[in-house]
């Protein structure tokens, strides 16, 4: 039976290529971007199979909007894919407050938004999957992108909640956590204005062989499989890594803060006072 898959952010980029890969194996799509041309090319191939609509995911209002005429539309909502997002690379000092205040805005509240819409559709049903797509860097950080992981540390807290909160209604959440991958999330990614007392450090880090290396970014294409793969399976994982990159960091990252919270130890049991 083939399923009804809401992704946000569908013009571009992973969104797009997850969508089409829906497409092309008879799931109905419902694609959502702030800029429709980008999907005319998906809409003169698959025709009704994909229902295009506008959205801007800041605004509660028409998140909820647009879940309900996916769901009118087709009649139930299976799959939610909740991708759309903004980047922005600047150290914590440089950021100003509008590029702050904007990112936490799409990233963690668009999210919200989305998820709340979809969620007592999916309750009536009895069903659903919620996919967020979070990044590695939600679950560790490097310098310049802050606030970039702040969003997604914000969205794996309230998924990581939300999951125990449905576990008995039928719902399913898995946090997709990419690593790097060549699209163009980067380039159109909002630049902080620079202080030069960090170039050095910068510099030292875009140095870094391993953000260099051949493989150092994935390949789009190949993530296709691994979500078809992830809505169909009957007990999806809560997290989920995309690319070789994620884990072996992960493990590294991890070791340090139990290492660190083991030598602590004493301090912090002192401090419970009882």
């Amino acid at each position: 039976m083939s399923k009804i898959i809401f992704i946000t952010g569908a013009s571009r980029g992973l969104g797009k290529i997850w969508a089409e890969a829906f497409l092309d194996r008879g799931d109905k799509v419902v694609a959502t971007s702030r800029d429709l041309s980008g999907l005319q090319e998906l809409v003169h191939k698959y025709g009704s199979a994909l229902l295009p609509l506008e959205l801007e995911i800041t605004n509660r209002t028409a998140c909820f909007e647009a879940i309900a005429k996916a769901n009118d539309h087709f009649g139930r909502v299976d799959v939610v894919i909740n991708n759309a997002g903004k980047g922005v690379f600047g150290t914590v000092e440089e950021l100003g407050e509008q590029e702050a205040r904007d990112i936490i805005d799409s990233n963690l509240f668009g999210t919200l938004w989305i998820t709340q819409a979809a969620l007592p559709v999916m309750r009536a049903q009895g069903t659903g999957h919620v996919l967020q797509v979070s990044s590695a860097m939600g679950i560790y950080t490097f310098p310049t992108v802050g606030i970039y992981s702040a969003s997604k540390f914000a969205v794996e807290g309230f998924s990581e909640a939300l999951a125990l909160e449905v576990k008995g209604l039928g719902i399913n959440i898995t946090l997709v956590e990419p690593n790097g991958f060549a699209t163009e999330f980067n380039a159109s990614s909002v630049q902080s204005k620079s202080i030069a007392a960090y170039d050095k450090m910068k510099a030292a880090l875009y140095a870094d062989p391993n953000l260099v290396a051949p493989d150092a970014y994935g390949d789009p294409k190949a993530t296709a499989g691994a979500i078809l793969k992830l809505v169909d399976t009957p007990n999806p994982p809560l997290r989920l890594f995309l690319g070789k990159k994620a884990l072996p960091l992960a493990k590294e990252i991890y070791a340090e803060r139990l290492a660190s919270w083991e030598e602590w130890n004493e301090v912090s049991v002192k401090a419970h006072g009882n």
